[in-house]
């Protein structure tokens, strides 16, 4: 973040100058920002995890009869597929084994069709002694879970470009519908990372942007949403994982603000959020070395972040959740049963995802009975768990009804507000030259970027290029491209009166982030040749470092039907370019740009 600290200066900004280079209009969102919610303790709006007397009782009649192991059993959450029962019968007997043996909590559940996923839930449901509290990362939407057939949204960063409080709370609605349908009750989400950094790995188009005051307005949105919708949320990844230069997935992230900055930039949605009565915070695997020194742990083993910071001074009554540890940030030299009881004693309430689960639990159990745990502990916990269950419900009824499911998912009108976020979030950073709209007689050269020059990037846009122009040529590159190809592409490029390059960078765990192979290059030298190139990024906005000279530059944020179908629209000059970079592109382009033409 230092590196850009002088572009954070413009942060919050109402208007920003213009590039420099063609007649601009700029304009950035003007709703009003959220009201401040102090850095000391204060009471929530809405309070989270609310439930009613009968729900209450519930909570205190099971707490009690239960064992130690039961309790203890209740803060786990396994992850499982969304196939369906009779889809991988192996896995859906190891689940089960889970819930009758082992007694978990709940479940993170993954990638099903809404009717698979709602079967899944129902027969494990019907098994468990207690209802099963199931989780899910839902970020873009209930589709990118529920699929095919659930809505999928764009990225939150489209959200931020688009400034559309109302359209935020009503993807939170539509995911909050969705999910309830087949038997999901909690999301792990909004992502309330403030993206300051533009070579951050993991985070990227998943936050809202870099300016706090409208990731906290556009977070506070969709958990309202998300709460009338039925759903519980949980906000990640505590403290701020948008300044890292590491993904935890694969080794300890670490941020290295003082606790200044952290009140400042990164620690305000996770305010505003609280405040709107966000339901959970999501504890990420991230080491704060500007609070806790060189030798700090990861937040979700960190008593001074969890117990002082988030449950004192900021007042958080919810449930806390450690991020997955699977991953290896939460790992680093240690057990996961190590993990784990260090997560429990920093003062988080479940633990997500951890390997050979019932051997957690019996090391927890064993900590508790050593007197390393206090028992008052693991009760706490517990009770967060049960609450969170009665808040969703599911002391009166677990299971859904699968005759429901397909009319309640991937709705058309749900999609039509995906649709309209995607529209409103087309971002036109910069035109020099008036490429755009694209001349009806024009002939394409089109060009797709993936990492591995595969999958389905790119044809929603060609078939529209194809069906508006004179014709379009579509070719596919990626991180193995020849360079035999490139000289071939740049021959054909000198009979094409346009390129368009589609360019899909998105943060992928596990994986890297940004450009390879000799694609980037390319594209530089094509532009700084004279000839006339746009380069529509469907993902990452932070490309331009790779190739500066390209005199068009738009943003479509994501791929597929509704972002494409929006970026050809604009295009073609079908429809306008009405959205507003949500962060900045240094050194190129400064958060609050954006050409917005009409239609």
């Amino acid at each position: 973040m230092r590196r850009f600290s002088g572009w954070m200066a413009v942060v919050g900004m109402v208007a920003c100058s213009s590039p420099g280079s063609g007649a601009q209009t700029v304009q950035t969102d003007s709703a009003p920002s959220p009201r401040r919610v102090p850095a000391a303790a204060a009471s929530p709006a809405v309070a989270p995890l609310q439930t009613d007397a009968a729900g209450r009782a519930w909570v205190d009649s099971t707490l009690a009869r239960l064992t130690l192991r039961q309790k203890v059993a209740q803060l786990v959450f396994p992850w499982v597929s969304g196939r369906g029962p009779d889809a991988d019968a192996p896995e859906m007997q190891r689940m089960l084994v889970s819930v009758s043996r082992d007694e978990v909590g709940g479940f993170i559940i993954s990638t099903g069709s809404p009717a698979a996923t709602a079967a899944k839930l129902n027969a494990a449901q019907a098994r468990a002694a207690l209802p099963l509290l199931i989780v899910s990362d839902l970020e873009t939407g209930p589709g990118v879970r529920l699929t095919p057939g659930g809505t999928r949204m764009p990225p939150a960063m489209a959200f931020g470009a688009a400034g559309d409080t109302a359209l935020a709370r009503e993807a939170g609605r539509i995911t909050g519908l969705e999910a309830r349908a087949v038997g999901i009750q909690m999301t792990l989400g909004p992502i309330l990372d403030v993206n300051g950094n533009p070579r951050n790995p993991i985070i990227n188009v998943r936050s809202f942007g870099e300016a706090p005051d409208a990731v906290a307005r556009l977070s506070s949105a969709w958990v309202a949403g998300a709460r009338q919708g039925g759903l519980l949320t949980v906000g990640k990844h505590y403290p701020g994982h948008g300044d890292t230069h590491a993904d935890s997935h694969v080794g300890l992230a670490s941020i290295d603000a003082d606790m200044a900055r952290l009140q400042r930039v990164e620690l305000v949605p996770f305010r505003a959020a609280i405040h709107a009565g966000m339901d959970g915070v999501l504890a990420g695997h991230i080491a704060a070395l500007g609070v806790e020194g060189p030798n700090a742990p990861p937040a979700s083993q960190s008593p001074r972040l969890v117990q002082q910071l988030l449950r004192g001074e900021m007042n958080f009554r919810g449930i806390v959740f450690t991020d997955a540890l699977n991953m290896q940030g939460a790992t680093q030299g240690i057990s996961v049963t190590e993990a784990s009881i260090r997560s429990l004693l920093a003062g988080a309430d479940a633990l997500l995802q951890p390997p050979e689960h019932a051997r957690v639990i019996s090391g927890i159990v064993a900590a508790v009975e050593a007197g390393r745990i206090p028992r008052a502990r693991i009760d706490e916990a517990a009770r967060r768990v049960l609450t969170a269950k009665a808040a969703a419900g599911l002391h009166r009824s677990a299971r859904v009804d699968p005759a429901a499911v397909e009319a309640a998912t991937g709705a058309r009108a749900n999609v039509a507000v995906a649709d309209s976020v995607a529209a409103k979030s087309i971002t036109l950073v910069r035109d020099r030259g008036g490429l755009i709209p694209v001349a009806r007689g024009a002939r394409v050269l089109h060009v797709t970027y993936t990492s591995r020059a595969t999958g389905p990037a790119g044809s929603v846009l060609q078939r529209a290029l194809a069906a508006g122009t004179a014709g379009s040529e579509h070719v596919r590159v990626g991180a193995s491209t020849p360079v035999s190809t490139f000289t071939s592409l740049t021959a054909r490029a000198a009979e094409a009166d346009i390129v368009i390059v589609s360019v899909a960078v998105v943060p992928v765990q596990y994986q890297g982030l940004g450009l390879a192979g000799g694609f980037g290059a390319w594209v530089q030298s094509l532009a700084a040749s004279g000839r006339k190139v746009i380069v529509v990024s469907l993902g990452s906005p932070y490309l331009l470092d790779a190739f500066p000279a390209v005199p068009a530059y738009m943003l479509a944020w994501d791929v597929g039907q509704s972002a494409e179908g929006a970026a050809a629209r604009a295009l073609l000059g079908t429809a306008g370019t009405p959205g507003h970079l949500p962060v900045s592109l240094p050194p190129h382009h400064r958060i609050g740009e954006g050409i917005v033409r009409p239609r």
